[in-house]
């Protein structure tokens, strides 16, 4: 079997998604996506990564990955190593399809048949117009409509225990908010006011008060917070009970990693912006974050997220595989949590997976009663719709032998 063919896909609908379809000249077409700054990306596809890999048998996934590593860029969560984890994602999925068999199994097999999820509770429209995670672009004030159902960001604003009894009807007992973005003090990070940490604290508050420990809680601080204001807000939610406190500062500052986790009791979690098993290994080694977190289609791909997971598992640490992006990573994802044994849960966003990923794919994983599991068929399970790349809002390209 030979790569014949590097296609990229993106819509003005979802200016951030990039698909890329690897095609063979024995007709199997292996998908993979990334999320963030999908221009750039797709101009890394073609620009670097296609001559290096058009005309290669696609099932020596391992040799592939390391051709396609860059000198620039080699680590982190550029537009280099997206562009990559998007193609081997694909490379992951054709060696299924050749194989006639799911993902999980050319991964060792499942460890279990479902896995619970948590929800990050992001409204549909998140995070949607640009790659600023930002206020500004958190897709608050959208139009109402039956695909807003779930707008779950404005909800945990202003109704948090509503928020939590919707979840746990659909027996989810694991939900992550972030209230601390919308501080004065998150311009800069360098403090928090007392008044704005009072603010921050009552969506957390008011879950507790109605639904008491049933629903464990997560905390994204994005990275935005220097030492001195993620000690005061760790400090100030550390009676809440968290399960995490995920990015309280930039993963990249492992010193004050240490730091910070000496100030305080609760878990810390975080990583999913570090890419390449060597800032992984760092990030265990300062035994600071209880949960690392990964991006399977930003850190590198496949090839990269199951040696992570690895990584975490020989230092007794559970991993999680960051997903608020698009139906493609969370496939690839969820045939990666179950094939690991050290996975607690799977993230997701709700007000995404309902609102618009079936649009986008075939066969979304199947979410029931709070667990998730990977789609049927052999590969990654799910195909794009038919019919994508003639949108008018389509961009597409291709690079061919």
């Amino acid at each position: 079997m030979k790569i014949t063919a590097i296609e990229t896909l993106r819509l003005g609908e979802h200016p951030n998604l990039l698909w890329v379809r690897v095609h063979t000249d024995e007709g199997l077409t292996g998908l993979g996506e990334t999320w963030f700054g999908a221009a750039a990306a797709e101009a890394d596809v073609h620009d670097r990564i296609a001559p290096m890999v058009l005309g290669e048998d696609p099932q020596r996934v391992e040799h592939l990955n390391r051709r396609m590593r860059p000198y620039v860029g080699f680590c982190g969560t550029g537009a280099e190593m997206r562009a990559l984890s998007a193609v081997d994602v694909a490379l992951w999925d054709l060696l299924g399809q050749a194989t006639g068999r799911p993902l999980v199994d050319c991964l060792g097999g499942a460890t279990r048949a479902s896995i619970p999820v948590y929800n990050t509770c992001a409204g549909p429209s998140y995070v949607s117009k640009t790659s600023a995670v930002r206020p500004e672009n958190f897709g608050l004030g959208g139009p109402a409509g039956a695909g807003r159902r779930y707008e779950d960001l404005d909800a945990f604003l202003h109704r948090a225990d509503e928020l939590a009894a919707s979840l746990l009807e659909m027996g989810i007992s694991s939900m992550k908010i972030w209230p601390f973005d919308l501080a004065a003090g998150a311009v800069d990070g360098m403090d928090i006011s007392t008044e704005d940490l009072k603010r921050g604290l009552e969506p957390f508050e008011k879950v507790r008060a109605a639904h008491g420990q049933r629903m464990r809680l997560k905390a994204e601080l994005h990275g935005l917070w220097g030492l001195t204001a993620a000690k005061k807000i760790c400090a100030a939610l550390e009676p809440l009970g968290m399960d995490w406190i995920e990015d309280p500062i930039w993963m990249d500052r492992p010193g004050e990693l240490a730091a910070l986790a000496a100030a305080t009791r609760a878990p810390l979690a975080g990583g999913e912006t570090l890419g390449g098993l060597g800032q992984v290994q760092a990030l265990i080694d300062t035994r600071a974050i209880a949960t690392p977190i990964i991006d399977v289609t930003w850190g590198g791909g496949i090839t990269f997220a199951r040696k992570a997971a690895t990584l975490a598992e020989a230092r007794g640490l559970p991993i999680a595989f960051h997903d608020c992006s698009g139906p493609v990573t969370l496939a690839a994802s969820t045939h990666l949590a179950l094939a690991a044994p050290n996975v607690r849960e799977q993230e997701i966003a709700r007000g995404m997976y309902f609102g618009w990923y079936q649009d986008l794919v075939d066969q979304p994983p199947p979410l029931t009663r709070g667990t998730i599991t990977v789609p049927p068929g052999p590969g990654l399970g799910c195909r794009l719709q038919p019919g994508l790349e003639r949108r008018s809002d389509a961009i597409r390209r291709w690079s061919a032998s």
